[in-house]
Order: structure tokens, then sequence, then C-alpha cells
């Protein structure tokens, strides 16, 4: 991969990753806590309502969750592929070596 063709490869790593940020955490959060409060004995039911992406008004709870998973399948993908490229070029040797 040309070193231009990397520079875009990373530039749409970092996009995703900015796109998927709030809905990940959001996820993760949520589904934390509900998991706390379920344990403890509490009924918190609007926690699990924001975990499946209803949010206010906007009801996404049939999407929201193969946007999470596409989401971050994208983020693993672009990773390893940067990860892989990474490790494929030789290092240059110092005057040391």
């Amino acid at each position: 991969m040309t070193s231009s063709k990397s520079f875009q490869f990373r530039k749409f790593h970092r996009a995703i990753a900015l796109i998927m940020l709030l809905p990940l955490l959001l996820t993760a959060i949520t589904g934390s806590i509900y998991q706390i409060t379920d344990l403890s004995g509490n009924d918190v039911k609007w926690i699990l309502e924001l975990h499946k992406g209803n949010i206010g008004s906007l009801k996404l709870e049939t999407i929201y969750p193969f946007l999470n998973a596409l989401g971050l399948l994208a983020l693993l993908a672009t990773g390893t592929s940067m990860l892989l490229q990474t490790r494929r070029t030789p290092r240059r040797r110092t005057e040391e070596d």
C-alpha cells in the first residue's frame, strides 16, 4: 500500500471512530449500569431503553444493534489492516544496529 493510500485508510478509520464513539460508549455504559441495577433488584427501564437505542422520540431499537455491529466490525477491520501494514514495513536501521 502506498503512503497516500495508507494515509487515506487511516483517515477513514479515524472518521469511523469519531462516528462510532458515542453509540459504542452509550451501549457499553448503559449495558453495564443496567446489569448492576438488575443484580441489585432495582427496576430501571429507562436505562434499558437507552441501551436499545430508544432516545427520546427516536426509536432505533430495530436497527441500532446492526449499526453498532457494522461500525465495530469496520473499526476492527481497518485497525487490524493498519496493524498488519505497520508490521510488514521494515524498520529503519539506526547507527546503533
